[in-house]
């Protein structure tokens, strides 16, 4: 994995910390980082994002809590051997339903008739 796999957006509300974290929980639930896989070191990620390394450390901390991270002694953060394979795709949507909610619900106060926001969201899918 490099440094570029992660999207950092430094103005959404939700702490950069926690975005790296979530997308870490992500990316190993699609299969996409497996078990071993050596992560980018937090100087990597800070220099690249153009973030504090602190806010990647604080994150790779929090993944390695959860349990997703493992710390290798002179080889940095890996993904643990406890991750299992790929998660179903019902385990993956699962991860998607609280802003799947949210989205449903800032429709809902906009009005927006349910066909327009799924073209939309179907046309961002496929980008």
């Amino acid at each position: 994995m490099d440094a570029s796999l992660l999207t950092i957006q430094p103005n959404a509300p939700e702490p950069i910390y926690r975005q790296i974290v979530e997308q870490l929980r992500r990316l190993i639930a699609s299969g996409q980082l497996v078990t071993g896989d050596l992560l980018p070191s937090v100087r990597d990620v800070a220099g690249f994002h153009a973030i504090n390394p602190m806010t990647v450390s604080r994150a790779y901390g929090l993944a390695e809590n959860e349990g997703l991270l493992e710390r290798l002694r002179g080889k940095g953060m890996a993904v643990a051997a406890t991750q299992r394979a790929a998660h179903t795709q019902v385990q993956r949507l699962a991860l998607l339903e609280p802003q799947l909610l949210e989205l449903a619900r800032h429709a809902r106060e906009l009005e927006l008739p349910p066909d327009p926001v799924l073209r939309r969201l179907s046309k961002l899918l496929e980008e």
